[in-house]
């Protein structure tokens, strides 16, 4: 044994299973002590007073610590918790636990890496070892056919080097039981939401899955998708819908706290093929992991440059600050329904379509002119999948300041609406308002007469909101209303 006790940090790596910073602490040490640390700056306020992480979000990631805490035990080990800045925390703690070194999985954007840096340097000081591990990606870091500052600018290319010269490595065994020691720790307690400064969330019953934190639940999540209802089979085909647990695979929400790891996906995909069936479906799942990859890889090279205005093209754009606007974006209040709706769903669960989250950016960022960071913001606070590299790297792709080849990457959506819920079932079931109205027209009630309107129960300016945009089915809104 290399050390007679370590602490292993979790942060975005809330599992047992394919856990490299875990694995090797138990064949290092001859001690563990699992950490996590709720960091209070993660749950302020940023810009117009959006909360960074809202309500939603952080009710799934306590639910992940406490499944973790859960699996621990299982194993005869524990977690200890502790809320405050880790780089203050966990050196103390080491300290007083009389740990000999530190054990972590690397992350790669500026928030993290400087917590990750200044932590290592008081570690240091204190004579106390510290080991990062690469664990976030299907490809290993290692393993890429370019070295990480030359990562392709188009995904494309990325992807089929990656797919012709690299291998996905075999996942790690979840350890069978924990040297953890048997002296008296305090455990500490995981906080409760109010703890955080935030209120319960009202769980929405319309949402399209019941999301619970924690690797036990991706675990079950990927079992009930692959394998009990067999939608993997139909990936490709229904991968672009608004409505059901089913037509995709929700994962990302276990990916991007770690609670599922990437390669775990891609060996059951294998499976899958070898068990069931090979088709574009079962290879597209595995594109959705590189597409993954490539923002963390395109986010560990561009480093800050990510989350200014410019991006990564350096391309500076007049971007509205017209606050009114954007919260009528943000709430659901636009009088654009599918844009609407799809709002109102993210806020009322913490979950929105792939679809739905192209339409809605490129709605603030190319109909509204609105900067594109606030977008990304609010997309931070809400979703339970927040993931900061596919966030802010989606969101730069959109603004046309990131890894499109594109200038404009515009969705028209009417067009969209048209081609996704052409019967207006999805925002029946998000704006019940405009429910009687038949067919596609619930997507613009504007252009129905005041007469018809008043028999369907809506009056715009009153239960519904008046456009502001004037669009058309063939044209880039245009005409933003007083």
């Amino acid at each position: 044994m290399k050390y007679k006790r370590v602490i292993v940090w979790f942060k975005n790596d809330l599992r047992l299973h394919d856990h490299t910073a875990l694995f090797s602490a138990c064949k290092e040490s001859s001690e563990i002590i699992p950490v996590y640390c709720f960091d209070p700056r993660q749950f302020g306020e940023v810009e117009l007073g959006i909360q960074k992480t809202g309500a939603f979000r952080a009710k799934f990631l306590l639910e992940a610590v406490d499944n973790l805490r859960s699996n621990l035990i299982g194993i005869k080990a524990n977690l200890i918790v502790r809320i405050g800045k880790p780089e203050e925390v966990i050196p103390i703690l080491a300290e007083e636990l009389q740990v000999e070194a530190v054990y972590f999985s690397e992350e790669v954007t500026q928030e993290e890496k400087n917590v990750e840096n200044t932590l290592e340097n008081a570690l240091w000081k204190k004579g106390i070892q510290t080991r990062s591990f690469w664990q976030s990606t299907l490809f290993h870091m290692e393993d890429l056919p370019f070295p990480v500052n030359q990562t392709p600018e188009v995904f494309t290319q990325f992807r089929k080097e990656c797919e012709k010269f690299s291998t996905v490595r075999k996942t790690l065994q979840k350890p069978e039981k924990i040297n953890f020691p048997e002296t008296e720790l305090d455990l500490g307690y995981i906080p409760g939401l109010s703890t955080l400064g935030l209120q319960e969330p009202i769980n929405s019953k319309k949402g399209v899955l019941p999301f619970s934190g924690g690797e036990s639940a991706g675990i079950q999540r990927l079992q009930t998708y692959f394998w009990e209802n067999d939608c993997l089979k139909t990936y490709k085909e229904t991968r672009n819908g608004l409505l059901g647990p089913d037509y995709s695979s929700k994962f990302s929400a276990w990916l991007a706290l770690g609670c599922l790891s990437p390669r775990y996906i891609y060996e059951e995909v294998q499976r899958y093929e070898k068990e069931r069936k090979k088709n574009d479906s079962t290879y597209w799942l595995v594109f959705e992991l590189i597409w993954r990859d490539y923002f963390r890889f395109i986010s560990k090279k561009h480093g800050s440059k990510i989350f200014q205005v410019q991006g990564i093209k350096k391309h500076v754009d007049n971007w509205r600050k017209d606050e009114k606007l954007f919260w009528n974006w943000a709430e659901g209040t636009t009088g654009i329904p599918f844009v609407d709706s799809n709002m109102r769903e993210l806020n009322a669960t913490g979950f929105m379509s792939n679809r739905g989250r192209q339409n809605v950016a490129s709605f603030l960022v190319n109909d509204l002119g609105i900067d594109w960071r606030w977008g990304a913001m609010y997309f931070e606070s809400q979703l339970i999948d927040y993931d900061v590299c596919s966030n802010w790297g989606n969101w730069m792709y959109v603004a046309g300041v990131g890894n499109d080849p594109r200038e404009n990457r515009y969705f028209n959506i009417l067009k969209q609406a048209n081609n996704y819920d052409k019967k207006g079932e999805y925002i029946r079931h998000w704006i019940p308002e405009l429910s009687k109205i038949p067919g596609f027209d619930i997507h613009q009630p504007d252009s129905i007469t005041k007469n018809e309107l008043r028999s369907y129960g809506v009056h715009l300016g009153a239960n519904y909101p008046h456009p502001i945009v004037a669009f058309s089915i063939r044209e880039k809104g245009v005409a933003v209303k007083n």
